[in-house]
Parts: structure tokens; sequence; C-alpha cells
């Protein structure tokens, strides 16, 4: 008779990549701060620039000039999307690596950005895309991942991964 107290590995396990990243992103951070002064820029290839700039608003700058309030609800929405996010790892099969992988990715950056909202009242970004005079908004390593963590999740939804059957 098998042993129904073997519990499932979980994609609890992705959580080393979520650490990664929020690592990555606090250094890479850590180094525009030290390194540049606000404002200031530099070329690293033709259409991709360091540009030290905050973000005290969301994604794209969204409601950036609200006077300070959207500081909180951008923290508490991060945060709550994080638990949301551990409650869905922790539920599913480890075997389900792609919407795991999405669910890290998306975690990391929003607690990656939640750090800076906490520490400084404000994002810290400094990757500028740009060509021909136009400029994507500056972003940072937890903007890319969970934009990366988006696509995924929208790709999980086209392509649903069945679960491994147990060995």
């Amino acid at each position: 008779m098998p042993d129904t107290n073997l519990k499932q590995a979980s994609g609890l396990r992705f959580l080393w990549l979520t650490l990664a990243l929020i690592v990555l992103d606090q250094l890479t951070k850590q180094w525009v701060i030290r390194v540049f002064d606000l404002y200031e820029s530099i070329s690293v290839m033709p259409f991709v620039d360091f540009t030290y700039v905050r973000n005290y608003g969301a994604a794209f700058s969204f409601l950036a000039d609200q006077g300070g309030w959207q500081r909180w609800l951008f923290t508490g929405l991060a945060i709550a999307v994080s638990i949301v996010l551990i409650i869905w790892l922790r539920r599913n099969a480890a075997s389900l690596w792609r919407q795991n992988l999405a669910f890290a990715l998306i975690l990391a950056g929003a607690l990656g950005n939640v750090l800076d909202r906490m520490m400084y009242g404000y994002v810290i970004d400094f990757i500028d895309v740009h060509a021909n005079g136009w400029h994507w908004p500056a972003f940072n390593v937890a903007d890319m991942a969970i934009s990366v963590g988006a696509v995924l999740m929208l790709l999980e939804a086209f392509f649903e991964q069945r679960p491994e059957p147990a060995k």
C-alpha cells in the first residue's frame, strides 16, 4: 500500500529563482546609486543607455505626480499579489514548471520594487531603451522579471501545461 503521507513537491521549489533575481535587482540598483548622479546617463549599446531615474509611480510612471499616497497603494498591491503568488506556488505541483516559473518571476519583480518603495519611497530605474529620439520608459531588473513572467503566464493560458504523472 502506498504511503499517502508523502507530499508532492510544490512550486515553492522555484523560490530560489525569486531570491536570486531580488538579489540581482538590488545589487544593480545599489550599483546605479553609487556610480551615477540622478539623471546621469551613459551609452552601453547603440539603443541602450544606463540612466539613473526615480519612479514615484507604477509602470510608465503612472500616478507619479500624486503627492506620495501612491507609494503605499502600490506597496500594498505588490504585497497582496506576492502573497497570492506564494499561495499559488505552494498549491502547484513542481512539475507545472512554466506556470511556477512565471509566478516566481513576477514575485521577484514585485518584491524587488517593493523593497525600493519601502527603503526610498520610489523605484530606482536605469535601463533606457531608445531609437530615433523615442524613449521607452526606463526600467530595471525587477521590471524585466515581471514582464517576462507576465508573457509566460499569457503563453501558459494559451498552451496549458498538464502535470506529469507521478512516477
